[in-house]
């Protein structure tokens, strides 16, 4: 190495260009191969820089997200999910409703996709550096629980709940939540109505949404007013997708219903 490359090394050390202290050379060769101008040389060069950094803060945003696996809208079985509003769904991938601060509802049966659908969502922000977070509606009333007790609720909240620009709740309804869990829900989607989005998916129709929130009518209908005010909602219908393979091979009895379709 000589003194020239040794300073540029020193100065992208200096500056935290580490991209460009990689790659600088191999793209001076280039540049000069296909004889490139000078600005085309630090376009390329700055880009770079631009493409690592916004990896790193890809690989930053999953961390904090907390998906469970990842799921891509892509892989979504449309042909197998014929109960699905794929014009819907397809426009929900522009994720505009971020921005606009909108929330999105997905409601149906067990297994026939909803949390891939909001993985998949969830995902796609986190490749576009949004900030989100995903939790099951039983971890966040766990979490919730436990930061009250600690008396540090407040905390939890500015950084866990209102931090993310997309807070995804899986499964509400799968386990009725207590009176005092109920109203902390209720907390976390008052707290961020208008304020940044939210993505829920629920087993349950709206009618029985009081059943997993202590029976509390009240409670309940405040909390419906505050989540579909601006709300896409989409109604998945069908069998579960997880099951499909089994029913096949007669391990898993079809109903009559399932048979007269």
């Amino acid at each position: 190495m000589n003194l020239q490359m040794d300073r540029i090394q020193q100065a992208c050390e200096t500056l935290k260009l580490n991209a460009v202290a990689l790659e600088w050379s191999a793209i001076a060769d280039k540049a000069s191969g296909d004889e490139s101008s000078l600005a085309d040389f630090l376009e390329r060069l700055l880009q770079v820089e631009l493409d690592a950094r916004m990896q790193r803060t890809r690989e930053t945003l999953l961390k904090f997200a907390g998906l469970p696996s990842i799921k891509r809208f892509e892989d979504y079985d449309f042909k197998f999910a014929t109960g699905a509003p794929r014009k819907q769904l397809q426009e929900l991938t522009s994720l505009a409703f971020i921005e606009r601060a909108e929330n999105i509802v997905l409601l149906g049966p067990s297994g026939v996709g909803k949390s891939h659908l909001a993985i998949s969502l969830a995902y796609k922000a986190v490749m576009n550096g949004i900030k989100i977070r995903f939790i099951t509606a039983a971890d966040l009333m766990l979490q919730l629980a436990t930061a009250k007790k600690q008396d540090r609720l407040e905390a939890y909240l500015k950084r866990s709940i209102l931090a993310p620009k997309l807070l995804i709740i899986d499964e509400i309804g799968y386990l009725p939540f207590g009176r005092e869990e109920a109203n902390l829900f209720f907390n976390v989607i008052a707290k961020r109505y208008e304020q940044g989005s939210v993505i829920v998916t629920s087993n349950l129709p709206f009618s029985q949404w009081s059943t997993a929130f202590a029976d509390d009518q009240t409670l309940t209908a405040a909390l419906l007013d505050r989540l579909l005010h601006h709300a896409h909602i989409a109604q998945i219908s069908g069998n579960s997708y997880r099951l499909k393979g089994k029913k096949a091979a007669g391990i898993v009895p079809v109903t009559d219903q399932q048979v007269r379709k």
